[in-house]
């Protein structure tokens, strides 16, 4: 299969779900009350983190990864009222790219998850000359 030939909106359907159990799975540890898991999951996997998110991991990201967000961002979709257009549209193309590395390069999606988590926890600070594959 061609993971190019789907559509954005089925790529970014893919990488909602790979970028849920990344999240749930991570935040297991130490554990919690069900109702504070649940906060930290939602305040990770909300449009507004994941449109900050994608945006902090710019600099990391190949000219392929650029254009699928681009791509992605881009993307004919409907759009929830209570969220900022822009802002979900930053978040599908975050979910664009998860889903794309997902079926083409699981190595790549680990390394791009694992960044992710260091922007969220404050460890990765973006710089301006990322030597990502190509």
């Amino acid at each position: 299969m061609d993971a190019r030939s789907l559509s954005c909106e089925a790529l970014a359907y893919l990488g909602d779900a790979i970028w849920e159990l990344h999240v749930r799975r991570s935040q297991l540890w130490p554990p919690d009350r069900m109702h504070a898991l649940h906060r930290r999951v939602v305040s990770r996997v909300c449009a507004e983190a994941q449109a900050s998110l994608v945006v902090a991991l710019d600099p990391y990201l190949s000219v392929e990864e650029r254009d699928l967000v681009r791509r992605g961002r881009n993307a004919p979709q409907s759009i929830p009222r209570r969220l900022d257009p822009a802002t979900y549209r930053l978040a599908s193309a975050l979910e664009t790219l998860l889903g794309y590395l997902h079926l083409t390069s699981p190595e790549r999606l680990e390394v791009v998850l694992h960044l992710c988590d260091e922007l969220i926890d404050g460890t990765k600070v973006p710089s301006p000359a990322p030597e990502a594959p190509q």
